[in-house]
């Protein structure tokens, strides 16, 4: 496709002028004192006119390139908010080719809600699962904008696109043990990121109702179980914890100030098909089928680490239940008019499982041994046990987890097995 330069023949660099040295009109010309200098002056004009051309060419290639912005994203932005259900909302999911993101992303759109994705594609782990997700989204007819989130400009123009009922907020950096290694990222994404976001929804006129995922990391070094969101939370273990305690003080002071409807969700270690590789069960997974060795943490004594694993379906349900009881926000244009719901749920399945049972399931479904190293835990940032107290969740948004971790672990083989291309027995025993 031609450029703009080519349809309006215009040359990308200047041509050479000759000049005819036969031509003595011309010499004497050039002899006069003053005519050099207006002809001085001609190709600085003529200098800075093609500059200031070439410098708007440059300006709408760029808009013309831009991976946002335009009368068609917002015709595709607009298509995929559109609500199809009586009493359906419009929700704009950050981090929506994430693991949890695009499970309430396809649950949202297979109830009927808009949908409309937010996502940067970052290295953290391989982006192809997360291009993979992305398609099985645009297969449901899901649009996924590609941009950051700390893009102010970005999420501005997708308020002013769409008037969103509620956001689901579910970017963030994640993993304990990588904040040893890029600290930045978790400040950046956590901190700065969900500090963007809120001052969109607040100058937002409606203002959306906000869930956004904090963790069960905020627990912390804390003794007491089960877990209960009136715990204390004020020692973190790593600086994942950290940016999520910080993300919920950031929120209750915006519910405070502007009147937004905020519900923070705890998270406790969510697993299942689609998963993070990252996480112990996916990696434990991969090395059984390839031989390789598994390294098992134990705590103190010898103790065996426990998680509170919690299926993925069962965070859906409580991530969609959140949705509908998050009540609405009273803020308008930045200014609040009355007192807004702030909440926060431990969303977990309320069943600690060791480490070591959870691979003995593993080995069970991938009809593999594992070869098992066993290693005292590093000053990591990784806590030695987790444990859900959900009857708020309960109570509040019926948020009801049905699936223990042998169902829950068989269907994710299964997923890993087709995901990857284990499909005989052959490949597994390799």
């Amino acid at each position: 496709m031609p450029s703009i330069e080519d349809e309006l023949m215009f040359p990308s660099t200047p041509g050479k002028f000759k000049i005819d040295r036969s031509n003595r009109q011309l010499n004497r010309c050039f002899a006069s004192t003053s005519t050099m200098f207006l002809w001085a002056l001609f190709l600085i004009a003529l200098t800075a006119s093609y500059l200031s051309f070439q410098s708007f060419v440059d300006s709408g290639s760029r808009y013309l390139t831009a991976s946002w912005g335009g009368i068609q994203w917002e015709k595709q932005v607009r298509t995929s908010a559109q609500i199809h259900r009586s009493g359906g909302i419009s929700v704009l999911v950050t981090g929506a080719t994430g693991f949890v993101g695009s499970h309430v992303s396809l649950a949202l759109r297979k109830r009927g809600d808009g949908v409309v994705g937010l996502d940067n594609f970052n290295n953290y782990y391989d982006p192809s699962l997360k291009r993979a997700r992305m398609s099985l989204l645009s297969s449901r007819w899901i649009f996924v904008v590609e941009g950051e989130l700390n893009d102010g400009k970005l999420v501005s123009k997708l308020f002013d696109v769409v008037a969103f009922t509620h956001v689901m907020h579910l970017a963030a950096q994640a993993g304990v043990r990588y904040a040893l290694e890029n600290p930045q990222s978790y400040v950046h994404s956590n901190i700065a990121g969900l500090v963007n976001l809120l001052e969109t929804c607040k100058a937002a006129n409606p203002q959306p109702a906000v869930v956004w995922a904090s963790s069960s990391s905020v627990y912390g070094l804390n003794e007491k179980v089960p877990f209960s969101e009136s715990d204390r939370t004020d020692q973190p273990a790593s600086l994942y914890a950290a940016t999520k305690k910080a993300g919920e003080e950031i929120t209750h002071t915006y519910n405070h100030i502007y009147g937004l409807a905020i519900t923070g969700l705890r998270f406790f270690t969510v697993y299942g098909p689609w998963g993070r590789p990252d996480m112990a069960y996916f990696s434990f997974t991969r090395n059984i089928l390839q031989g390789k060795p598994i390294t098992i943490y134990r705590g103190k004594n010898r103790v065996d680490l426990a998680r509170d694993f919690t299926f993925i379906d069962d965070i859906v349900k409580g991530c969609l239940g959140s949705l509908d009881s998050s009540g609405k926000s009273t803020g308008s244009g930045g200014k609040k008019r009355g007192a807004a719901p702030y909440r926060i749920f431990n969303l977990g399945n309320t069943s600690p499982v060791t480490v070591p049972i959870l691979v003995d399931i593993l080995e069970k479904h991938l009809k593999v041994k594992a070869k098992r190293n066993f290693v005292e835990m590093p000053g990591n940032g990784d806590v030695p046990f987790t444990h859900a107290n959900i009857s708020s969740a309960r109570r509040e948004c019926g948020y009801n987890p049905t699936t223990d971790l042998e169902t829950g672990l068989k269907k994710f083989v299964r997923w890993y097995l087709s995901y990857y291309g284990y499909n005989t027995k052959a490949k597994l025993v390799q």
